[in-house]
């Protein structure tokens, strides 16, 4: 008999005994591309980060902020900025997602917050919390879905947000799957750390293209 096992319900422990997952400590090796984001943003863009900032600042003065909300308010613009929505890229929501484990009946189900691809290559998977959450508390659950990527010769990146903290993530499967986290942003730390964010999400955006 076949069973079912939510992807919110799996822990890093989970993934380890039955994926092989390992933690790579040598994020400079590994994990380049959330330190080498040297994309200028203009003055556009940081206006708009700007308002993106206050924006997430008002509608904590308004709780409760739920998933939703952060998403419409934080993740929908600062995608736009870094040029997600727009050619050779495209945006699906709630994409439901299966990983199933070799010699067990056993399937992993999920539905991941939001799918950005190019033709049918994925290039980031993102799982929004609501404010208040634990940023890594996600890092299981974003795991399953990266670690059911079609394309497992391409490394695969992802991205943690609660709209107040982002942290990327970043898996390669080879012999076994590995895995980095980047620093933690932080969207209420003195100036805007959204202008890091979004230099992140552009210079992926030129990797995918090349590609």
């Amino acid at each position: 008999m076949v069973q079912t096992v939510s992807a919110q319900d799996i822990n890093l422990r989970y993934l380890i005994d039955h994926f092989q997952l390992e933690r790579v400590q040598n994020q400079v090796e590994f994990f380049p591309e959330w330190q080498n984001n040297t994309d200028e943003l203009n003055s556009t863009e940081k206006q708009w980060l700007d308002q993106v900032q206050q924006g997430f600042i008002n509608l904590l003065n308004y709780p409760p902020l739920s998933e939703n909300l952060v998403k419409m308010g934080v993740i929908d613009p600062i995608l736009f900025i870094a040029g997600f929505f727009l050619y050779p890229y495209h945006i699906r929501s709630e994409e439901s997602v299966e990983l199933a484990l070799e010699d067990e009946d056993t399937i992993i189900r999920g539905r991941m917050d939001t799918l950005v691809l190019k033709d049918e290559l994925w290039v980031m998977v993102i799982e929004s919390k609501k404010a208040g959450f634990s940023t890594y508390a996600g890092l299981a659950q974003i795991l399953a879905y990266m670690l059911s990527h079609p394309h497992p010769e391409h490394p695969n990146y992802g991205l943690i947000a609660t709209g107040e903290t982002f942290v990327f993530v970043k898996l390669v499967r080879e012999d076994v799957p590995r895995y980095a986290t980047s620093k933690l942003f932080a969207t209420l730390n003195p100036g805007n750390e959204l202008y890091d964010v979004v230099r992140i999400l552009k210079s992926l955006c030129k990797m995918a293209i090349a590609q």
